[in-house]
């Protein structure tokens, strides 16, 4: 009774960090994202962002989607933002802009 009892607490002691983990990589691809933003559209607000969430693409490869509210010529106008990172390496592959 003891073992198992045992394992379940070293589990979720586990836990937590790789809760911790996809938090840290979604607040370092929201940096590069608002960046990159920012860079595609210099002197506009951005007045909104959203984190859509995370696609698998291949056992290493992964796509993070962020939505930006940017004002333009005083039209708010939606604008995506995809990237493509590997797991094994956190390097990033890809970045992707659709207006």
């Amino acid at each position: 009774m003891k073992k198992p009892f045992l394992i379940l607490c070293l589990l979720s002691l586990l836990l937590p960090s790789v809760a911790h983990a996809t938090e840290v990589d979604y607040k370092k691809l929201g940096r590069i994202a608002t960046v990159v933003v920012k860079e595609d559209y210099p002197g506009q607000s951005v007045k909104d962002y959203l984190y859509l969430g995370r696609k698998q693409l291949t056992n290493e490869k992964v796509s993070d989607t962020f939505e930006f509210t940017v004002q333009e010529n005083n039209r708010d106008k939606r604008v995506l933002i995809i990237i493509v990172h590997d797991l094994t390496n956190e390097k990033t592959l890809n970045i992707t802009v659709h207006e």
